[in-house]
């Protein structure tokens, strides 16, 4: 038994039959951890702004950074826009 047996389903995609902006973050997360990491991108294009942002909140929490209220605002707002830049073209 593999974990792709222990995913949550999509809520959204059941109840009313199209993608939620989160559909595949769970997928792209496996294919990081078996390395694969062009198939997780190809699955959610976003997984890499968003490591990228945690990881930076992380550093935060750890390191006193200079700007990190900025460089935080950056950071989300580029994954927001990535996640929505995807979540539409996924309708195109």
């Amino acid at each position: 038994m593999g974990i792709e047996n222990y995913m949550l389903p999509c809520f959204t995609k059941q109840l009313w039959g199209f993608d939620c902006p989160g559909c595949g973050l769970q997928r792209a997360i496996i294919f990081l951890i078996q390395g694969q990491f062009g198939a997780a991108f190809k699955m959610y294009p976003a997984i890499y702004p968003m490591f990228l942002l945690f990881g930076f909140l992380i550093m935060d929490k750890l390191f006193s950074i200079k700007y990190a209220n900025k460089i935080t605002n950056v950071l989300i707002i580029g994954t927001v826009g990535c996640i929505l830049t995807n979540y539409i073209l996924k309708f195109i």
